[in-house]
Formats: C-alpha cells, sequence, structure tokens
C-alpha cells in the first residue's frame, strides 16, 4: 500500500482528472472553446444572450468550476502574455513594449498588445479578453483603478505591474522607476544650483506614477528647508498630457512670480508646456527651465532643451520576464524590481540658478 502522503497526492490527481474541462463546457453548449471562456470571464458583447444561456447551462449541468481549471490552463498550456499599456501615442510606452515583445519571444512566448487610453472601461474590456483568452499572465503598464482588475487580483492571476504601482495594491508585483527616487534626485540637483523658485506640472496624481514623483521631489525640498506649500502647482483638462501640459503651463504664465524652474511630472506634459512658454516668447531654456521624468528616445532629436529622468528601456523586458519566472515559481509578494535610473542633464545653466555647477 502506498504510504499517506503518495495517496493524497493521487487522490488530488484522479479528482483533477474528473474534473469536467473547458472544452467539455463548450461541446455541451454547441460553441467554439474560445466562446464558452468569452461567456465565462464576462466579456461583454461577443456573444448572443440565447448562446451565453447555453453555456451557463453547461456548467449548471457539468458542475464545471472555471476558477481553478482556468488558471490552470493559463500557467500549463497558453503562451500568450497580455500587456496592456496605457498611452502608446508615448514613445517611451511604446518603446518599453517593444522591450517586453523581444524579451517575451526569448522565452517562447507571445505578446498581445492593447492601449487602454487611460480609461477604466477600456481596461476592463481587455483584461476580460485576455482572461478569456487564457493568457499566461498580463503586464499592466499604467494601469488605472478598475473592476475586472479587482477581478483578476482576486482570483489569483498573474500580474505585474509596469512604472506606476497596482492602484488597488502597492504591494502587488512591480517592475520599474523609483519613481519617489527620481523625483528626490530632480530635488537634489536643484538645491545643487542654489534654485529653490519652481513650480510643477501634473495630469492626475490620484494613484499614479505622478504622485510618488512629486512625493519624492516635496519631501527632499522640505528637508531642505524650502516651504513645498508655496510651490505653485498647475495641471489641465484630459487624459492627454501634451495638452494637460499646454494648458497648465498657460495657467503658471498668469503668475506675476513666474518660477523660472518648471518641473513636469512626465516629458509629454513638458512638450505641452515647452510649446506654450514659445508660444509667449520666451526663450527656453534661458527664461525658463524644463524638467521631465522618462527622458523618451526621442528627446535628443527634438527637445535638446529638456532635462529628464531615464531608464534604457530595453532594461525593462528582461526585468519582467525575471518577475515573470519568481511568480511562476511559487514567489509570493516578491519585491520590487527598481530599475536603475539616470537624470539626464541637458541644459548647462538654469535661469534663477545662484551655484552653477560644471557638467561631466
Amino acid at each position: 500500500m502506498p504510504p499517506p502522503a503518495d495517496r493524497k497526492r493521487a487522490s488530488r490527481t484522479e479528482r483533477a482528472s474528473l474534473a469536467p474541462s473547458l472544452a467539455q463546457v463548450a461541446a455541451r453548449a454547441g460553441v467554439s472553446v474560445a466562446t464558452a471562456s468569452r461567456v465565462i470571464n464576462g466579456v461583454a458583447n461577443k456573444a448572443t444572450e440565447e448562446t451565453a444561456e447555453r453555456v451557463r447551462a453547461a456548467i449548471r449541468e457539468l458542475g464545471y468550476r472555471p476558477g481553478s481549471v482556468g488558471r490552470a490552463l493559463r500557467r500549463r498550456e497558453s503562451r500568450i502574455v497580455g500587456v496592456l499599456a496605457a498611452n502608446l501615442a508615448n514613445p517611451s510606452m511604446a518603446a518599453i513594449a517593444s522591450s517586453i515583445e523581444w524579451s517575451l519571444r526569448g522565452e517562447g512566448l507571445v505578446m498581445s498588445l492593447c492601449d487602454t487610453h487611460e480609461r477604466a472601461d477600456v481596461q476592463d474590456e481587455y483584461i476580460r479578453e485576455m482572461r478569456a483568452q487564457l493568457v499566461r499572465a498580463m503586464i499592466l503598464v499604467g494601469a488605472v483603478d478598475s473592476p475586472a482588475l479587482d477581478e483578476a487580483r482576486a482570483a489569483g492571476d498573474t500580474l505585474v505591474f509596469v512604472n506606476r504601482p497596482d492602484p488597488g495594491d502597492p504591494s502587488s508585483p512591480y517592475v520599474g522607476l523609483d519613481n519617489a527616487g527620481a523625483g528626490a534626485e530632480i530635488a537634489d540637483r536643484l538645491l545643487e544650483r542654489g534654485v529653490r523658485r519652481i513650480g510643477v506640472l501634473h495630469a492626475s496624481l490620484d494613484r499614479t506614477a505622478g504622485h510618488w514623483r512629486l512625493l519624492g521631489l516635496f519631501d527632499r525640498l522640505a528637508a531642505a528647508g524650502v516651504d513645498t506649500a508655496a510651490i505653485p502647482c498647475a495641471t489641465g483638462p484630459g487624459l492627454d498630457h501634451i495638452v494637460a501640459g499646454y494648458h497648465a503651463m498657460g495657467t503658471m504664465l498668469e503668475r506675476p512670480d513666474r518660477p523660472p524652474v518648471i518641473v513636469c511630472l512626465s516629458d509629454l506634459l513638458a512638450y505641452g508646456a515647452y510649446r506654450r512658454a514659445r508660444e509667449a516668447g520666451l526663450e527656453v531654456p534661458g527664461d525658463v527651465a524644463f524638467f521631465g521624468f522618462d527622458d523618451n528616445p526621442i528627446n535628443p532629436w527634438i527637445a535638446d532643451w529638456l532635462n529628464s529622468v531615464r531608464v534604457p528601456s530595453d532594461h525593462f523586458g528582461p526585468a519582467i520576464v525575471s518577475m515573470l519566472h519568481r511568480l511562476w515559481n511559487g514567489e509570493e509578494r516578491p519585491a520590487p524590481l527598481l530599475l536603475t535610473h539616470q537624470l539626464t542633464i541637458r541644459n548647462r545653466r538654469l535661469p534663477g540658478e545662484t551655484a552653477p555647477v560644471s557638467e561631466s
């Protein structure tokens, strides 16, 4: 007679082999496996109500349990990894997606790429579609809070958050920039040059990377005795960071005490702000200087006026694959993978500086 541990293991195996499969549900309902999976995962507008009811009836008749079987299929069989990016019009985000694709390809995996446009409803549609397609993991480059994200997290799906922590659980697996640390580094560089009068342009600060960047910037300035409550901040309407930066800079220009250095919490904000400053007749960086985050790959070509925090985009893919392997190997709550960043300074002098330093 086999030992108790072996009997217990065999019993689990027998139960698993007897459990109804997704293919059996599809066959009973007379639909494809993909259609059955979409119905189970609540993907809207993909099946008629009559078809959905046939699938639900098959689930009841067979006693199918979608959660455990779906997870097993994703982990053992799917070669697809879903990548949901918040804004593929952002060259930095597109470069990160390219790095992820190349690294996944090296692992024999296939990337399915979607643009959520920073909208919760679009993100939910894609998350549910990815789950219906039994993807092996989902990588969210700039996630927003949404119901389907809560469902995926609660179901134990393999999720990795990139450059913006999970808005619903900051302890979720994270790969990317140390946003607070990067904000602090900009503060250090400004303080080194004696710049204490700054303004800040931002988009949404609701659990975004911008929130942490601003926190790091202000914490370091406050530690040096700067009254951060007096630092003017401005934003603009909509989700488009370039447009928001344009309008926010317009607000900043209306101030009689316009600061000579503007910290923008993304490069795209800085692009819009630059356009507005030039329209107002200001020289950049002679009259006003800008700092940003992301240091987009196109900056050396079109933005030699912009100082920006950079993580080489080709560092993202290998780090994300490393995080995926940790999760697939059973590691729970892995520590964040913070990628080394550098602050690229393109202005030899800053307006308003009182302690200029030489740049190597």
